[in-house]
């Protein structure tokens, strides 16, 4: 059972994702048929960072969004963030990520000025905090003026045909493939349901808008299970 209080949720969610941090990595590729790969680089492409720029990715897990964003050149700084040290853990062996600079942090307290980054990036973060109002307006918070969010999410399936095999796929496949691969098939039974209590996209971008941003948007992924949103300060 997950547990719904505040405190509760945060340990539980903490303690799996510490124990599945050494093949995270593996049962995204799997999971996703590797479009995750593409998703982050269009979430990049989304905020536009400019030469020197200042970046703060959320959730930040293994590093993929942060070692993204400095591949390109562009990132002077780069901020990886997470309250899953296990996670981070992992990331930092990787000689692709060395330069990114890893902090221990909860998304609904950040350590960090107001006002401190050019972009704040998040993948698969929001459906996991225990209050998206508090986290959105910490992101706007620790923002420049002008600068941009960008976000990854999963979502419920659309009411289609499809949604019967989606649902399938969700709560016994990746539960099954969760189990062959990491051991832990309780993680793995955590994302679909979560997903599927989670906000539709039109709902997080009203959040969004009421957190104070602007230009705010969506894009629906991997027929509609995954949400892109954008948006700027």
């Amino acid at each position: 059972m997950i547990p719904s209080s505040g405190a509760e949720r945060a340990g539980y969610v903490q303690a799996m994702f510490g124990r599945i941090a050494r093949r995270y990595d593996i049962m995204n590729r799997l999971m996703t048929f590797g479009q995750d790969l593409y998703w982050r680089r269009l979430l990049l492409q989304k905020i536009a960072l400019q030469q020197n720029g200042r970046m703060l990715d959320l959730g930040t897990g293994t590093g993929d969004i942060a070692g993204e964003a400095l591949a390109s050149g562009k990132t002077a700084l780069c901020v990886g963030a997470d309250f899953a040290l296990e996670m981070m853990q992992v990331g930092r062996l990787r000689a692709a990520k060395r330069n990114v600079r890893w902090t221990g942090s909860d998304a609904l307290r950040l350590p960090f000025a107001g006002g401190t980054f050019d972009a704040v990036t998040s993948g698969f973060l929001l459906r996991n905090v225990i209050d998206i109002d508090v986290a959105l307006a910490e992101q706007h918070r620790v923002l420049r003026a002008g600068g941009r969010v960008a976000c990854l999410d999963t979502t419920p399936p659309p009411d289609n045909w499809l949604r019967p095999l989606i649902l399938l796929h969700f709560r016994l496949i990746i539960p099954l493939l969760g189990w062959l691969v990491t051991g832990q098939a309780a993680a793995y039974a955590y994302l679909p349901s979560t997903t599927e209590k989670f906000l539709q996209p039109e709902a997080l971008q009203q959040k969004f808008a009421q957190a104070g941003f602007r230009n705010v948007g969506y894009q629906r992924l991997m027929l509609g299970t995954i949400a892109l949103h954008w948006a700027e300060k």
